[in-house]
């Protein structure tokens, strides 16, 4: 059974290819990954790029959506040696405690006529912009939500002495637009 059956996002951990674009790079994952073996098992989790981290942080959010104590080990790891605090893990549960959605509103297909469920492979675009990396080990880097009108940001922090990329701090779970299906004035 999968931690996404209740999300109506299943199946399980299998990954392709990210593919490169100038200033972006887009990731497809077949299926999103259930624990923290499947997330170490994918290639992003060398954490070698900010883009890999930040992708990757999208699926532990959708991770934590369905099975909160699978999305914080998740968390954990991408935020290295700065696991996350009481007060973090008190922002995301009360992030899920209305929708459960927003993260999957990051993936290509998610829009609020569909219920914000992505097409399939997942396909996530992660991009940067010109002040992405004005302070030296850091990067902030963008995402577009198919239900808000200006990209999201996650901020990372590289680790020199192991070359890796960790989450610093997210800022996607802002609300999104109500899904139609659930909207009054639709």
């Amino acid at each position: 059974m999968s931690i996404f059956d209740n999300l109506k996002q299943a199946a399980p951990a299998e990954h392709s290819a990210g593919k490169v674009e100038e200033g972006s790079f887009t990731f497809v994952f077949n299926a999103l990954p259930e624990s923290l073996d499947e997330l170490k098992a994918l290639p992003e989790a060398a954490l070698d790029t900010p883009y890999k981290t930040a992708a990757l942080t999208v699926c532990a959010l959708c991770a934590y959506a369905a099975a909160p104590e699978i999305g914080q080990e998740m968390l954990n790891f991408l935020k290295g040696p700065a696991p996350l605090s009481a007060y973090e893990i008190s922002f995301l549960n009360d992030r899920f405690r209305d929708s459960k959605l927003v993260p999957f509103s990051y993936f290509a297909g998610a829009t609020p006529e569909n219920s914000y469920t992505p097409s399939q492979p997942f396909t996530l675009t992660v991009f940067s912009n010109p002040y992405s990396f004005g302070n030296e080990g850091w990067a902030t880097l963008h995402l577009n939500s198919g239900g808000a009108d200006s990209p999201r940001q996650i901020k990372l922090r590289l680790k020199p002495s192991e070359g890796k990329w960790y989450l610093s701090e997210q800022m996607i779970l802002v609300g999104v637009r109500t899904p139609k299906a659930d909207d009054p004035w639709s």
